[in-house]
């Protein structure tokens, strides 16, 4: 490791530009895309702001860690999909159900009631062909200015990359699930 001084003056100049909504992407296949977005999540919702959190790949019953500290705390999160696709009965259900999920995400997103919406998970419907990126793009740019969109998931399509304020790629180094450990509840869930 190499030891470094920490600096004395402010890395930074303060942007003169106008405070408004962002659009975030984590990507990548690295862990923590999720969690890094419910982490803003908090964030906003310990500052007062409304935030609504969409699933597209978790079941509306899903009782996941998230899920019930989420409701413990009064942040309403909502599972749009069936589980992931290789344990899906019915492809085009699934396809179905990000559909009909996506039109209450858009509707959350454009009534401007919410400070922050996550989509979490929304790459897969994306490049599955299940929603049209054309209509997502569309919501993001015409979206209320105060409204910040977060959208998690791997292999982010390059034109939200583009659209996008702020993009981070979780690269993966390492994982405890390819060294032959199972998911930990409470890390993993």
């Amino acid at each position: 490791m190499q030891i470094e001084t920490p600096p004395a003056a402010k890395p930074y100049e303060k942007p003169e530009g106008e405070r408004r909504g962002i659009v975030i992407v984590n990507t990548g296949d690295g862990k923590g895309k999720s969690t890094a977005a419910f982490g803003l999540a908090l964030r906003a919702h310990g500052r007062g702001k409304p935030v609504k959190i969409y699933q597209f790949m978790k079941v509306p019953s899903a009782r996941f860690g998230e899920h019930r500290m989420f409701e413990q705390i009064g942040i309403p999160i909502e599972g749009l999909g069936d589980g992931f696709s290789w344990k899906s009965q019915d492809l085009e259900r699934s396809g179905q159900l990000a559909r009909d999920g996506w039109e209450k995400a858009k509707a959350a997103i454009l009534s401007g009631d919410f400070f922050l919406v996550v989509l979490d998970e929304i790459t897969y419907p994306l490049i599955y062909g299940w929603l049209p990126l054309d209509g997502v793009l569309e919501t993001l740019r015409t979206r209320p200015k105060h409204v910040h969109v977060a959208l998690t998931g791997r292999r982010c399509p390059p034109e939200l990359v583009e659209l996008a304020d702020t993009v981070t790629e979780m690269t993966l180094v390492k994982h405890a699930f390819k060294a032959g450990i199972p998911a930990q509840r409470g890390i993993e869930d």
